[in-house]
């Protein structure tokens, strides 16, 4: 029997580390002998980054619901998103300023829900009205400035139409890894137009956003994944009329 050299061995040995390293780390498997990255995905990878960014937008348009995490930046302010969104409602968190509420839309009505510091903060009303708000879901009229201001935080088409279009020219941007799963990332002006990272396993969901201009990071998870949402109890729902008392 022929003695196999050291040297050889180790070099086999650290082929096949490498080679097992490919299933978390598309990176490494040319170090497999020039493996394709795309054998096995949905193919978009392959895909100019335009066609790309089309085929995920129609999926997350045609998906039934979605998960949605991280921060938006808008008009100055940053947002802390925690939602569940669908067609004909949203439910979630919403943090800014240290500030935490829970917002929550049934169809065409929308409900905040805060507690007393969060009130008295929004807009001084004093123990009385802190009080009376405190823990209620507070039934937001259509006509106030907070309807238009936080409803889109709860509107899944709207949103994704808004986010999911990144600026300037397309490109792609090499084969990444979300969580464990194989994605390829589009960058809109070589990232300056912002980023995005589509699943290349089942359905081109998006699955992480980095916005333009530092406008915030959101992680997109539970497509498809169906959650209910239903009208609060009336003993834990306060009705204002037509203006918040905080607006």
């Amino acid at each position: 029997m022929t003695a196999i050299p050291q040297g050889r061995t180790r070099r086999a040995a650290r082929a096949t580390a490498l080679c097992a390293l490919a299933m978390t780390g598309v990176a490494v498997l040319t170090a497999c002998g020039g493996g394709d990255p795309d054998a096995g995905t949905n193919g978009v990878g392959k895909l100019p980054a335009d066609k790309i960014q089309a085929k995920t937008q129609a999926a997350a348009s045609s998906a039934s619901a979605v998960r949605l995490s991280g921060t938006v930046v808008t008009s100055g302010r940053t947002y802390q998103l925690d939602m569940q969104l669908k067609a004909d409602g949203g439910t979630g968190s919403v943090t800014s300023k240290g500030a935490t509420f829970k917002l929550l839309r049934v169809g065409e009505q929308l409900y905040l829900k805060a507690d007393a510091d969060f009130w008295n903060q929004a807009g001084g009303q004093g123990a009385d009205a802190s009080g009376t708000l405190n823990g209620k879901y507070v039934k937001v009229p259509q006509g106030d400035p907070a309807y238009k201001k936080f409803s889109g935080f709860t509107d899944k088409d709207v949103l994704l139409e808004g986010l999911l279009s990144l600026h300037g020219t397309l490109a792609t941007d090499g084969h990444h890894d979300d969580a464990g799963t194989r994605t390829i990332r589009i960058t809109g002006d070589k990232g300056s137009g912002g980023s995005l990272d589509v699943s290349l396993e089942g359905t081109p969901y998006p699955l992480r956003l980095v916005r333009a201009g530092g406008a915030g990071t959101l992680s997109f998870s539970d497509w498809g994944k169906d959650f209910a949402v239903a009208q609060p109890a009336k003993d834990e729902t306060v009705d204002y009329g037509k203006q918040l008392p905080a607006s």
